[in-house]
């Protein structure tokens, strides 16, 4: 009898124990279904509404303030920069595009400088800013990147799916910008499965190849994101790419179809005539000083150059101190070379150590030739002061060989012929050759080019001006339309 009651004690507890068990799994399961993100529902995915502090309804206009705003039933979009949307031009536009043919818009990234006028007003544009990451994640230590790295994924991904699941409404697509691709297509690729969504990269570049730069294309951390990003590029329904070339490279390595959709200027870059240039150089405060000198009246007028950079490995800007230097030099033994104002403009991590290289050269008299200044502009204002510069300088040296600089797409909207880094694969995508511009692979070349287009070969630069002229009427919808227009499905 003892026995039995033992028997009995011990089943007791272990079904106690087993129906405890079962109720903590089946109410985490059950919290876990009512938390996930809401699935995208086209019946849902109707027009929004606009009401006053009345909550009477609206009649919204576009920005003409004479058409009524429209908006197509199912056509909504998450666009997703996991970085600084201000900084992210290309994701802007498709933003802009989608917005235009009456679709609605999420753009989620960080608000780290100033965002397109056009989107801040586009009552379909909705801005769902991220968290940035604790300053001590930010470290650009290469000794402590392996440690850091991981738990700024994990606190970038964790924002991530925050903002993709919950802080934004359920949407027909999501369209992603790679790189980075960690974690970014992999938090992508789950909201996605869970949402309904169907999941599109914006191909600008490789992921893996941008952080070969910083660890060598030998590092397993290098090989794993290789990895990594051919695995989850197979979650997508729909790839573009910028080039030919890139579309090609996922076709045979990734054994993905992608269409290419080629970079093109907004419509706020554009030519500029004398006039414009002349009252623009008068009032920017970069320029006032020396804009009598930039005037083509002056006796022997000044050229003014422009490079925009992000102060990253990709782009050695060490390149363009040293032609400048050797120009400088040049221009001293021939003084109908004429002086140079470099405007350089962006923000990076490597603006600093450059800085203190060009006061170095300064000290050593190097640049006696030439000013060199940075600038960190509003849109409008670095569109005008493309317009009326001489001559553009690309420094974008391609970690993958397949992607191409969007400075440059922008300065020929401008109408300014370019010279730039152009050894590598995809270059003549975009620059024909003595057309609208020349590519160098030294810096030697390029201060070549420097001391002909400004000296004897005038003739040459005024051409490759033609050139960059004809090219600017190539325009983002034009382009846009035909690919993203039928993948929306709003043409």
């Amino acid at each position: 009898m003892g026995l039995e009651h033992v028997f009995t004690d011990k089943f007791n507890n272990v079904f106690s124990l087993v129906l405890t068990g079962f109720v903590i799994v089946s109410t985490l399961f059950s919290v876990l279904l009512v938390t996930l993100p809401k699935q995208y529902n086209p019946y849902d995915d109707k027009a929004v509404k606009f009401v006053d502090e009345q909550g009477n309804e609206l009649e919204v206009k576009t920005k003409d303030g004479k058409t009524p705003l429209r908006w197509k039933q199912g056509r909504t979009v998450q666009i997703v920069v996991l970085g600084d949307i201000g900084r992210s031009p290309r994701m802007q536009y498709h933003a802009l595009s989608i917005a235009k043919h009456d679709g609605r818009v999420f753009l989620i990234g960080y608000q780290e400088s100033e965002i397109h006028p056009d989107i801040v007003s586009n009552p379909l544009i909705e801005i769902v800013p991220l968290g940035a990451a604790p300053e001590f994640l930010r470290s650009s230590s290469k000794l402590l990147f392996p440690i850091l790295a991981p738990l700024k994924a994990l606190w970038q991904a964790l924002s991530l799916y925050r903002a993709l699941g919950y802080g934004s409404a359920p949407a027909r697509w999501m369209l992603v910008q790679n790189p980075p691709s960690i974690p970014t297509l992999a938090i992508a690729g789950l909201i996605c499965f869970l949402r309904n969504t169907e999941l599109v990269i914006d191909w600008h570049n490789f992921g893996y190849s941008i952080l070969a730069l910083k660890l060598g294309a030998s590092h397993p951390l290098v090989k794993i994101s290789a990895l990594y990003e051919k695995v989850f590029a197979r979650a997508a329904t729909h790839h573009i790419t910028v080039t030919d070339a890139m579309a090609r490279v996922l076709k045979d390595d990734y054994g993905v179809t992608a269409q290419a959709l080629h970079d093109r200027p907004a419509s706020i870059f554009k030519p500029f005539n004398p006039k414009q240039r002349s009252k623009f150089l008068s009032q920017l405060p970069e320029t006032a000083q020396y804009a009598p000198d930039l005037s083509p009246s002056s006796k022997i007028p000044w050229k003014l150059i422009v490079s925009s950079t992000s102060w990253t490995a990709d782009e050695d800007f060490s390149l363009l101190l040293s032609a400048l230097s050797t120009y400088s030099a040049a221009a001293t033994s021939n003084p109908s070379l004429p002086k140079i104002l470099a405007i350089i403009t962006g923000k990076g991590p490597q603006k600093a150590h450059y800085l203190a290289q060009i006061r170095q050269l300064n000290q050593e008299k190097k640049l006696s030739n030439v000013v060199i200044l940075t600038a960190w502009l509003t849109p409008e204002s670095y569109a005008a002061l493309l317009a009326s510069a001489d001559l553009g300088i690309s420094l974008h040296t391609s970690s993958s060989g397949v992607d191409l600089p969007m400075k440059v797409v922008d300065m020929f909207g401008a109408g300014l012929p370019v010279v730039g880094w152009g050894a590598f694969e995809a270059w003549p995508e975009l620059v024909k050759e003595d057309v609208n511009g020349k590519g160098f692979s030294s810096a030697g070349q390029l201060a070549e080019q420097l001391v002909s287009l400004f000296g004897a070969d005038g003739d040459l630069l005024e051409r490759l001006k033609d050139g960059a002229l004809k090219e600017s009427g190539n325009r983002w919808d034009d382009e846009w339309d035909g690919i993203g227009g039928e993948l929306f499905k709003l043409l």
